[in-house]
């Protein structure tokens, strides 16, 4: 039922649907790595909820539906080895943080459910055995009565309420005599409310506001898909620019050793003063302490990603760098023909006014929106922004909720019965009939006057507030939209901006590592020259790194701010291309 009613909800909403569940998988990743890597764990909980041994409270076959089977595609004893597509597909599918999501859409389908069953028709029934002993003069009496209950009701939308009512009793004496009588009871009642509690909005509106709170979890679905789908990729990127440092360190730790050792060449040839030589040898101890830092600062990144994706941080796990060389790439596209600061052809004077140049603009990607245009491409499509909206409506149906109970409760009650019921004490009468002369029919009308209503007074008062306050939280989850919009387009042209100065950056590094190096070995520059080129260069390396994934995640935070990205619930997602945009 819950599954149908959330897909349901979101071809209503959403306009598609997909398979949101719950169930436990037959196998998952997390299990088949810590049995096929042998890694360390406490129990069977460790493994999955299918390890669990069946005990007197539970039984695996009896509580848990057949599962579904989990990724096939990875193996458990070989070394992941996934792309950034792949991580995300093995987060929707392992992630602790993503499965709770789920369980909230689960939980809040299951709740709309519990409340629709309060207007479906609803059946009882109820058979019980009596057996009596009681005195009868100066003897006993020894009877038994068997009866049969059946009984219906419905609450109709407009707060009205019906029960019908069927029992049979079958008594006989157990003396002598041996009587019998048959019982046969119907009754029906009607309660109609007339003022407090009447009409469709007023009953209605426990199950109205458990449809809304399915909608808002559906809503808060897409968004978390969004905000996970963008995290998952961001630590991504983040343990591949902690092995792009580590790699740059390393490759800077042997030009140092290079360099210490052509150095101590140098100075025991008398070309060198020996201070010098001992400046070459602290910087080489620096650039292994800086090498041997950024593996174990690696390792641990790694370690928490693996927490992310829901997999043991222990696991064999290598990510692969093909998102990093398309990075690279790019880079060089979006720099191709640029120099920030150009000093070919004619240099103005020193004392020349200075002309700063704006960040350039012809060279945007893609996703460089006019801000207008994204903000109201944002406005329009994040769920979230639609949920405080429609708080806004719940706050109001809450005063009409509020505002009915200050009225006066005026009640009319029906009620008509027929038969006859049976008991051992009148086993000697005949069968009961079913007919008119049995039948009896009774109406009250009650009237409860509205002089308490302290406690509705103040929860009416209190809607207003709250009226008063989703209005505010309104505003300010479409500001905090517009804040983080605007932000994303910033960060998108700073880190451009970032690329283009650290490009630039790298070429001159590297050629003033060439030209020192050169100028060195002709004893026309001093070993602090070369080690502070060398330094140079492995700052400007590293920033061009980092400005590259700081673009990469500016385009994913602003595709999720605007609620452009699709992601599905299977960790598939599908970049926002304008040029593709209706």
């Amino acid at each position: 039922m819950a599954e149908g009613i959330i897909a349901t909800t979101q071809q209503e909403r959403l306009g598609r649907s997909e398979a949101v569940s719950v169930d436990s998988p037959a196998d998952t990743l997390r299990r088949r790595l810590l049995l096929g890597q042998d890694l360390a764990h406490g129990g069977p909980a460790s493994l999955a909820l299918r390890d669990l041994q069946d005990n007197e409270y539970w039984q695996r076959a009896r509580h848990l539906p057949p599962g579904a089977s989990g990724e096939t595609r990875w193996s458990g004893d070989a070394v992941l080895k996934p792309t950034l597509a792949e991580v995300l597909q093995i987060a929707a599918r392992n992630s602790r943080e993503f499965q709770q999501a789920k369980d909230r859409v689960f939980r809040a389908a299951l709740a709309l459910d519990l409340e629709r069953k309060e207007f479906r028709t609803t059946f009882t029934g109820l058979l019980s055995g009596l057996f009596e002993d009681s005195p009868n003069g100066g003897s006993r009496r020894y009877g038994s009565q068997g009866s049969a209950d059946g009984k219906a009701s419905r609450t109709f939308r407009n707060g009205s309420e019906l029960s019908a009512a069927i029992a049979v009793d079958l008594v006989r004496l157990l003396n002598q005599e041996r009587s019998s009588s048959l019982g046969l009871v119907g009754d029906a009642s009607l309660t109609v409310p007339l003022l407090r509690g009447a009409g469709r909005l007023i009953t209605t509106e426990p199950l109205r506001q458990a449809e809304r709170d399915t909608v808002y979890a559906i809503y808060d679905f897409e968004q978390f898909k969004r905000q996970f789908a963008v995290k998952v990729a961001t630590e991504y990127l983040s343990v591949l620019l902690a092995r792009g440092r580590v790699a740059n360190q390393e490759e800077n730790y042997k030009s140092l050793v290079a360099s210490t050792r052509r150095s101590r060449r140098l100075a025991d040839s008398g070309r060198l003063p020996e201070y010098q030589f001992d400046q070459a040898v602290q910087n080489e101890l620096r650039a292994r302490e800086s090498w041997v830092q950024g593996r174990f600062s690696l390792e641990r990144s790694l370690d928490r990603f693996k927490m992310t994706l829901g997999l043991p941080p222990d696991a064999r796990l290598e990510l692969v760098d093909d998102e990093l060389v398309r990075l690279q790439a790019r880079a060089v596209e979006l720099t191709a023909g640029i120099d920030v600061a150009d000093y070919k052809g004619t240099v103005p004077p020193a004392d020349a006014p200075v002309t700063l140049t704006e960040p350039r603009g012809e060279s945007a990607g893609p996703l460089e929106l006019a801000e207008s245009a994204a903000v109201r491409q944002a406005l329009d499509c994040r769920p979230d922004l639609r949920v405080a909206a429609e708080r806004v409506e719940d706050a109001q149906r809450e005063i009409m909720v509020a505002a009915d109970n200050l009225r006066a409760e005026l009640t009319l009650l029906g009620k008509v019965s027929v038969g006859e019921s049976r008991s051992p004490g009148s086993a000697n009468s005949p069968n009961a009939s079913w007919g008119a002369e049995t039948t009896s029919t009774s109406a009250l009308l009650t009237m409860d006057l509205p002089f308490e209503r302290t406690r509705e007074r103040n929860a009416y008062r209190d809607s207003l507030i709250r009226l008063e306050q989703s209005v505010r939280d309104y505003q300010a989850a479409e500001d905090d939209i517009k804040l983080q919009v605007r932000d994303d387009l910033r960060s998108l042209m700073q880190a451009r901006e970032g690329v283009f100065n650290q490009s630039q950056a790298v070429r001159l590094a590297e050629k003033r590592v060439r030209s020192t190096d050169m100028f060195l070995q002709a004893g026309r520059a001093a070993i602090r020259d070369l080690l502070e080129a060398q330094d140079a260069l492995l700052s400007a390396q590293n920033s061009l790194i980092s400005a590259l994934v700081s673009y990469r995640t500016a385009e994913w935070d602003i595709q999720r701010d605007m609620g452009k990205l699709e992601v599905t619930v299977d960790g598939i997602w599908q970049e926002y291309s304008p040029e593709r945009a209706p």
